[in-house]
């Protein structure tokens, strides 16, 4: 026999061949190690349905001496198992933490650069239509329905009668009843999207003016545009070989504008 065999849960797994009373005993300490190294031998006898001379075998079948050096060395393995788990919890503890703060750097960063972008001539321009029209028709047709759903409900806050559906028809049959008076305020992340964009020039065949925010100031819809707000284009690494849009850049013109009209009103 060998003077220091190591650990048991090591030989056990090494693929030793054991009989079947035997791996009933193995396998009765691998599922629980820290109650195993704990157990008399007559114990472990009872709660593997084995007897304490098969016991007796399996330590000198996996090099210990006699039982009490056996369940020493489990002893050990229980205390290595538990330093295991100890340090892979911080360790991922370490990691949501590193997660957490990326994305508040990335969003920081989004943030500031969708401030930094505002044109603060055509702001003004555009909180002056925003005071003036009669109806503010909403909309989007990609990622931006929330935004543009929360809009909505935020200007009806300031009094302002505001029209916003998620269904195409709908948009489009209301974007033809718009005036001069009104304002079409339409939200699109890429900027290209065909329902917009036939909704968009529906409204402007009635001579209403147009507010696009989007992320793409050249895109075909801003070309269509009286009005364009850019959000920053800043995207997250969520998952590896995924990228996934933000909308709080959009959200956040969304609040600007809110927060400047509300604050007139106050």
């Amino acid at each position: 026999m060998c003077e220091a065999p190591g650990s048991v849960v090591t030989l056990l797994c090494s693929g030793i061949q054991l009989y079947s009373a035997e791996r009933r005993i193995a396998d009765c300490i691998l599922a629980d190690v820290k109650r195993a190294s704990m157990c008399t031998s007559a114990e472990l006898a009872r709660l593997s349905s084995s007897s304490e001379a098969t016991i007796t075998r399996l330590c000198h079948k996996l090099g210990f001496e006699n039982y009490r050096k056996f369940q020493l060395a489990l002893a050990r393995d229980a205390m290595e198992q538990q330093e295991t788990a100890r340090r892979t919890r911080e360790e991922g503890q370490d990691e949501l933490r590193q997660a957490l703060l990326d994305i508040q750097a990335n969003r920081e960063e989004e943030l500031r650069a969708t401030i930094q972008a505002i044109n603060t001539r055509q702001l003004r321009r555009v909180l002056s239509l925003l005071r003036s029209c009669e109806v503010i028709e909403v909309v989007s047709e990609g990622r931006g329905l929330p935004v543009a759903l929360d809009a909505s409900i935020r200007f009806s806050h300031l009094g302002k009668r505001c029209v916003a559906s998620a269904l195409h028809e709908k948009t489009l049959a209301f974007a033809q009843t718009l005036t001069p008076k009104d304002l079409l305020m339409a939200f699109s992340i890429s900027g290209r999207d065909a329902g917009l964009e036939e909704v968009i020039s529906a409204a402007k065949m009635r001579g209403a003016p147009v507010l696009l925010i989007t992320c793409d100031s050249h895109s075909p819809l801003a070309q269509l545009s009286d009005y364009v707000m850019t959000a920053s284009n800043r995207e997250q690494r969520l998952i590896e070989g995924s990228h996934a849009t933000s909308l709080l850049s959009p959200n956040i013109l969304v609040e600007v504008l809110y927060y400047l009209l509300r604050m007139e009103k106050a």
